[in-house]
């Protein structure tokens, strides 16, 4: 197993430390990391499940806020800090090496202006023989550390009033997500889907949700084809 480093996407000037079998960046963190609105008041943004930290290194563009990257498994945590490191972004963002099921060790609570998370995306079933046999590619394709309720406790706890919480996730979830969201007092503000082709079901879903939000301000924004967007598409194609 090789560690190389990349470009970041077309984002000019960054690179991203990652195996060459493994925990590459995929389409997922960079539709989540454009889809974060940035704010002037925007001072502390947590990023879970960062991976090799895709999402602090692209959202360190758009502002000058405070990055912070919570990764459990040792060696995705090792890339991330030298990605960050390699980038010369140590300054703004900072990489932590636990669960986010912790992050109030961290953290007083109410205290991040914005949450993103590209979480595992299926629940777990030590039965199940889709699992993978390599240990860190199951964490991280599955709820075995962490899960979606967990999620919504650690972003409540961190998040100020009306704060936003960013996720990108499965649509065949999406029901339980928003359901979700509803028990711990947020409300979704904007939903997107993705889709390789308008012909096909959607292959993910944005999801923008503010903590004690106001009922009544829905928007489903227009859809995204990543196989009408060239430099989407190229992405796509490499992590099929």
């Amino acid at each position: 197993m090789t560690i190389v480093k990349n470009d970041l996407f077309d984002y000019d000037g960054l690179k991203i430390y990652q195996y060459d079998d493994k925990f590459k960046f995929s389409l997922d963190s960079i539709l989540l990391a454009e889809f974060v609105e940035i704010k002037k008041n925007i001072n502390t943004i947590v990023d879970f499940c960062t991976g090799n930290a895709p999402v602090p290194l692209i959202l360190s563009t758009k502002t000058k806020a405070k990055i912070y990257g919570f990764e459990l498994q040792s060696s995705i945590y090792g890339l991330a800090k030298d990605s960050v490191e390699v980038n010369n972004l140590t300054s703004q963002i900072k990489i932590i090496n636990d669960n986010l099921t912790n992050v109030n060790n961290y953290f007083p609570a109410e205290s991040a202006d914005v949450v993103t998370c590209n979480p595992p995306y299926f629940k777990y079933d030590k039965d199940c023989s889709l699992i993978n046999e390599d240990e860190e590619k199951a964490i991280a394709r599955h709820e075995i550390a962490m899960d979606l309720n967990k999620l919504m406790i650690a972003a409540k706890y961190i998040l100020k009033n009306k704060a936003p919480l960013y996720i990108v996730h499965r649509p065949d979830r999406l029901e339980e997500i928003i359901n979700l969201l509803g028990k711990y007092s947020f409300k979704v503000k904007k939903i997107q889907f993705i889709y390789a082709g308008y012909n096909k079901e959607a292959i993910m879903v944005l999801i923008k949700a503010t903590k004690n939000g106001k009922s009544g301000s829905l928007k489903v924004l227009p859809p995204i084809d990543i196989l009408n967007l060239k430099s989407y598409q190229g992405l796509f194609e490499k992590s099929e």
